[in-house]
């Protein structure tokens, strides 16, 4: 199996949450799994050189990859194609850095190993979800074609953060699915969810799709949170200068159960707490002369 991360710009957060994604792989799977993180930041990839392969993807590729219409998601299906074409006869598994594995490596191997597709979890069907940003899509997308496919009230919105493909009919899933991002562009969709929702509908008409939240730990709206501990254990890791083997060892005592992994906010809070930091800005600020 070949593990795939995309991680580009500065936010060190980023960079240090796909370092703990790849540790929690390791721990299970150390030197029986591929692990390539393309990024346009190798410097912050040194600790783990000897574990995985980094691949530096520059800005004119990025932008190539963006397609047409610019598209900036784009990549990650982008990824995925040249991901199948360098490893062809691998199953291949893209995560988003805010990820964990949790659960047994061997069994998720066999999954994909079985030629069933996985993405993190259905979120639900397009038709029905709740936000302004699928209602509007949906009004968008119903009942037309892309890439062959009609879009259906069946047609499920599957989280992205975790995307597995097995070897057979790779090539036909990822064309598929540029062939729907591309054409939901072309047409306006709004933007936000289309590289998601070209995955979800291209993957389940190829294969059918599983979920992967068995398997894998999705963090996407408690990172700050997470951030916190992990930003800990990794610098700790510096101060104490620990090799990888001694980084793996030092997972056996990581709670992964200590944190939420999904919450939701209110937004009656999120207008509280602006309104606040508006009222009652910080005073009496000193720098440096």
């Amino acid at each position: 199996m070949q593990l795939l991360y995309l991680v580009f710009g500065t936010n060190i957060q980023n960079h240090f949450q796909a370092h703990f994604s790849i540790l929690t792989f390791l721990r299970q799977g150390q030197g029986e799994l591929g692990i390539t993180v393309m990024t346009d930041a190798p410097e912050f990839y040194q600790h783990l050189s000897a574990a995985i392969t980094v691949q530096v993807i520059d800005a004119d590729t990025l932008r190539e990859w963006q397609g047409e219409f610019k598209f900036f998601w784009r990549v990650k299906i982008k990824a995925l194609e040249q991901a199948a074409l360098r490893w062809p006869g691998v199953p291949l598994l893209y995560l988003d850095t805010d990820t964990f594995l949790y659960g047994a490596l061997a069994e998720l191997r066999q999954h994909l190993a079985s030629g069933h597709a996985l993405m993190h979890e259905p979120e639900g069907q397009l038709a029905t979800l709740p936000s302004k940003t699928e209602r509007r899509m949906w009004q968008q997308v119903q009942g037309k074609l892309f890439g062959g496919v009609q879009i259906t009230p069946q047609h499920l919105m599957w989280n992205a953060g975790a995307v597995g493909i097995p070897v057979q009919h790779n090539h036909e899933a990822i064309t598929l699915a540029l062939h729907i991002c591309d054409e939901m562009c072309r047409q306006q969709v709004t933007p936000r969810l289309i590289e998601q929702f070209a995955l979800s509908v291209a993957l389940a008409h190829t294969y059918g799709l599983h979920s992967a939240k068995p398997y894998i730990g999705h963090y996407w709206s408690t990172k700050d949170l997470w951030n916190v501990p992990i930003s800990q254990f990794l610098l700790a890791s510096h101060l104490q200068n620990r090799t990888l083997t001694e980084d793996l060892a030092a997972l056996n005592h990581v709670d992964f159960q200590a944190l939420p992994i999904k919450y939701k906010v209110r937004s009656t809070q999120s207008r509280l707490e602006n309104a606040v930091r508006r009222l009652l800005p910080p005073r009496n600020a000193e720098y440096l002369g």
